[in-house]
């Protein structure tokens, strides 16, 4: 046989040569099938995840905000909302479970496109070299955002520095990379997908020297499918109760209950991991309000002996779990405004904002900031009752706030000090 011809049947051993890649599935209709889904699903989530941060009133104070040099990037940043009181469960569910599902489409497209990230050379055209670009920040940003996201979910989170940090900069930077991959790409995925590949027009994706068929594109993407079908089953029931629940077997809020009984409902934080001991929380503890009446030192017996409300609120936390509705009871949060001469209840105009702080001596959460809004809203209680027992020590025994459509972590647990006026 010629050299020549043994030459060019001889196997590629490089990544760089498309005869590497050897899969009959790799085709640009299959990875157009891929991009259309995870652009919607991207979308949802960048606009859920925006959410969340708006949910923690950021601007309010330094203790809400955990990326102080977001400059311009806070665009959009408005009043969080108390109403309806499932907001945050709804879209913090949301994104959090629709991270999870994506995951089987992201492998899966960024399988069907690696050839191109070893093609030489790198760029024949300034526009290829723009697409190479983005692609490689494209690939990179999606990588990093749902691991550092999935490890938080999973409360295993590894990276240096703070999730809040690094998750939020990090969307940024991978949603300035999609929205340019989107641009390049957009108009020939819609064709693809409409009208199949041109005549005479190359498939790129396509491997020149192709294996023998083990599964159809079609058989590949009811795989992928089903890889996301069952992760929504294991993972969804975390924002539900009862058997839901027991269903989401790959988190860490799912299966049973934490407990039984009144306060048997899942906690993100022990007390005893947060530092709490009883003797903090006994006969000495005292709520210390603050205001322009001065400062008052309330017991828990004394907030007993103030007129008590009830409202019906769930918890919903930042890793995507949340509780059914529970049956809080408790002071008023513009009940103790107006103690602490806000005048609220002369009529004076709405109650300020207020800056709660905790037993708990650290914690990226011990103190945060509440609007007025919150403050007014009469299902915003200090609660002292959950339903009809004291909370537990786990729940926040002595006091704890609760307020609708917040996240959990803007709910404090261990109340020490709450204090009305601009919280910055």
């Amino acid at each position: 046989m010629p050299a020549s011809r043994q030459s060019s049947a001889a196997p590629a051993r490089l990544p760089s040569d498309p005869r590497f890649w050897r899969s009959p599935v790799r085709g640009v209709r299959f990875t157009s099938v891929l991009g259309l889904v995870l652009l919607g699903g991207i979308t949802v989530l960048f606009v859920t995840g925006l959410l969340s941060y708006a949910a923690y009133n950021p601007g309010l104070a330094a203790v809400n905000d955990k990326t102080p040099e977001k400059g311009l990037l806070g665009f959009y940043l408005f009043a969080w909302p108390t109403g309806p009181r499932w907001l945050y469960r709804v879209t913090q569910g949301v994104h959090v479970t629709l991270g999870i599902v994506l995951v089987p489409v992201l492998l899966a497209k960024l399988w069907s496109v690696i050839p191109r990230l070893f093609a030489l050379p790198p760029a024949r055209s300034v526009g290829r070299a723009l697409e190479r670009v983005s692609l490689l920040l494209l690939v990179g940003g999606a990588l990093f955002q749902f691991a550092t996201g999935l490890l938080n979910i999973q409360l295993e989170y590894l990276f240096p520095g703070s999730f809040y940090v690094l998750h939020f900069y990090g969307a940024w930077v991978f949603m300035g990379a999609f929205v340019a991959h989107v641009v390049l790409r957009l108009p020939r995925t819609v064709r693809v997908l409409r009208h199949g590949v041109a005549p005479g027009e190359r498939d790129e994706l396509a491997s020149p020297a192709p294996a023998g068929m083990t599964v159809s594109r079609r058989g590949a993407l009811a795989v992928v499918g089903a890889g996301s079908l069952l992760l929504l089953v294991t993972s969804v029931g975390r924002s539900f109760d009862g058997t839901w629940r027991r269903t989401a077997l790959l988190t860490p809020r799912g299966g049973a209950e934490p407990g039984s009984g009144p306060n048997g409902f899942q906690i993100n934080k022990t007390a005893r991991k947060a530092g709490i001991v009883a003797a903090d929380t006994g006969e000495r503890w005292r709520l210390t309000l603050a205001g322009p009446a001065g400062e008052l030192r309330l017991s828990r017996a004394q907030l007993l002996a103030l007129e008590q409300h009830t409202a019906a609120l769930p918890i919903a936390c930042v890793e995507g779990w949340s509780t059914a509705d529970q049956l809080w009871r408790g002071v008023r949060l513009r009940d103790l405004a107006a103690l602490a001469g806000c005048g609220y209840e002369d009529g004076d105009g709405p109650p300020p904002a207020v800056l709660v702080e905790s037993l708990q001596v650290s914690g990226p959460f011990r103190s945060v900031a509440l609007r007025d809004n919150q403050v007014a809203d009469p299902r915003s209680l200090l609660a002292l009752a959950v339903n009809g027992t004291e909370l537990s020590l786990d729940h926040g025994y002595p006091a704890r706030v609760i307020v609708p459509a917040a996240p959990g972590v803007m709910n404090t647990k261990w109340v020490a000090r709450m204090t009305f006026g601009d919280p910055r």
